[in-house]
């Protein structure tokens, strides 16, 4: 019994000693990545206008075929109309995001209708 608490004793000095060594850095690396979040790499405004452009056509695309299959969600048509609108207002950030969305939500569209109708 005598054994048991010295070496319960060691073990736990050691986890402590352990934890006390290493707290200052783990401190450090906290602060660096804040540093490295403070200032974003800025983007080519010309690479985000084609960015735009190219999302706005394949959502373009992915919406037509989803309304030729009778599939367009009416989410989707919305985001269209305002990824449309984001580009002619040179608005590139919210053209990408609605041109995502509506992307996105027209292939969902077309993949509801492999599943059964709802009786």
């Amino acid at each position: 019994m005598l054994e048991t608490s010295h070496l319960w004793r060691a073990v736990f000095g050691v986890l402590a000693s352990g934890c006390m060594a290493n707290a200052p850095p783990a401190a450090e690396a906290v602060s660096a990545p804040a540093q490295a979040l403070a200032a974003p790499p800025a983007r080519d405004e010309n690479a985000l206008a084609e960015e735009a452009k190219a999302l706005l056509a394949q959502a373009e695309t992915d919406v037509q075929r989803a309304r030729a299959k009778r599939a367009l969600w009416l989410k989707a048509w919305e985001d269209l109309l305002a990824a449309r609108q984001a580009v002619a207002s040179k608005d590139h950030a919210r053209a990408i995001r609605h041109a995502k969305q509506a992307s996105e939500l027209a292939q969902l569209g077309l993949e509801q209708l492999a599943y059964p109708a709802v009786k």
